[in-house]
């Protein structure tokens, strides 16, 4: 987005896009990579296979995965299944993996435990084996209540299947639900005030279930998705600077007016003890174990990833070998910039001191004058103990923490 035109950006190499790191004070968090969908959203750039019958072979790799790290990532307090597809899975297949689980893992009583959901393959079977599981967050995939932006976007269920979804999550006496929603569409008919009003009104309806948490991202192109080849060659287009900071700046009004608060880039909690614990491990330098294709990792200064390949996941693991494809170590200063990205990009923003004694950087002393320059553009709040950004700071958080590194 854009930058604001009194500050100037200072000389570097972009930042790539980042995972996480280490928090003593917490557990290591557990992802587990779902790689199976029925069919391939036409944005989607994750790692998934419509193949259902590799599952068999997914499971017991799977298992084999976890007996190899139970000892480095011995207890966890947050589980979440991600994709893919997880609810894809059914469930006794999901039963299967959180059984292994807690079998392997010691999972602390007040555990965090998420499974993301299609809307199209839900079913009160699935919904009951997974609180009795102990499941008890769920991420609903609705994208939109508009048929039209779903068909555009190669979603798979309609807009009467999210409503009756989450009806039966509620029925089903799940209490912490979380809608994810994607904003900032190609202006049917070259109209962006037509796209524009189809979101808040997906917004609206999205209210009116009162979900404990929304997320609420703007729509990417990923390399190599049909969506960016379709774009390609058409003449609609995503939402300019301008208009992408009015969606963002009024999904932020509209929801925290809602009673929700925007604790994250693209994320809103209805209050803080439901804001996603395990997401949040990635935002502030918390240890997490990631299985499955593609999953990745984190020990506190050394990242690694699983192969984007099922293949040579199994086949690794058929090897007893870890399927690694590549590691980093970071150093202290790698680890010291990521936590300025990562920390810019919540409400919570940077506590300097905390910083300090992690990093072995003053920010107060060596960015003091910066800061205030921020503060007094309205982007950053800052007490000279803390400072975050304001709403108006979260449309460009990448270019303050590129400002302020």
């Amino acid at each position: 987005m854009r930058v604001p035109p009194d500050i100037a950006i200072p000389p570097g190499e972009p930042l790539t896009r980042i995972t996480g790191t280490m928090n003593s004070e917490n557990l290591p968090g557990l992802y587990l990579h779902i790689p199976f969908c029925r069919g391939k959203c036409a944005y989607c750039g994750f790692y998934s296979r419509t193949d259902l019958s590799l599952i068999p072979d997914f499971l017991k790799s799977l298992r084999a995965e976890m007996t190899l790290y139970r000892e480095a990532f011995s207890r966890i307090d947050t589980v979440y299944l991600g994709g893919g597809t997880p609810s894809i899975l059914g469930a006794s297949h999901l039963e299967v993996i959180l059984d292994a689980v807690r079998r392997q893992f010691v999972i602390a009583d007040d555990a965090e435990i998420t499974v993301e959901l299609n809307p199209g393959d839900l079913t009160a079977r699935a919904l009951r084996t997974l609180r009795a599981l102990g499941v008890n967050r769920l991420t609903l995939g609705c994208q939109s209540f508009d048929d039209a932006v779903l068909a555009f976007l190669g979603r798979r269920h309609s807009a009467g299947q999210c409503r009756d979804a989450i009806l039966a999550v509620r029925a089903a006496g799940f209490d912490d639900l979380g809608l994810d929603l994607i904003y900032g569409l190609p202006a049917p008919g070259g109209d962006p005030g037509t796209a524009f009003r189809g979101w808040l009104a997906s917004l609206q309806t999205a209210l009116s279930f009162q979900p404990e948490h929304l997320s609420c991202y703007q729509l990417t192109l990923e390399a190599d998705t049909p969506l960016a080849a379709t774009l390609a060659l058409s003449p609609l287009s995503l939402p300019d600077d301008d208009l992408s900071a009015r969606y963002f700046l009024t999904t932020s009004e509209r929801l925290e007016a809602a009673g929700y608060r925007h604790y994250e880039v693209s994320n809103f909690a209805c209050d803080d003890d439901h804001r996603a614990r395990h997401n949040r491990k990635y935002w502030d330098h918390t240890p997490y174990l990631g299985l499955g294709p593609s999953a990745h990792s984190f020990d506190g200064t050394r990242r690694w990833w699983n192969p984007r390949d099922f293949d040579a996941w199994v086949g690794a693991l058929r090897d007893g070998m870890r399927p690694i494809a590549g590691e980093e170590i970071l150093t202290l200063d790698q680890l010291r910039l990521e936590a300025l990205f990562l920390g810019l990009r919540t409400r919570e923003g940077i506590d300097m001191e905390a910083y300090r004694k992690r990093y072995g950087f003053d920010l107060c002393a060596e960015r003091g004058d910066k800061i205030a320059q921020l503060a007094a553009a309205g982007l950053v709040r800052a007490d000279g103990y803390r400072f975050s950004p304001t709403r108006r700071g979260l449309v460009c958080a990448d270019f303050l923490a590129r400002f302020l590194s």
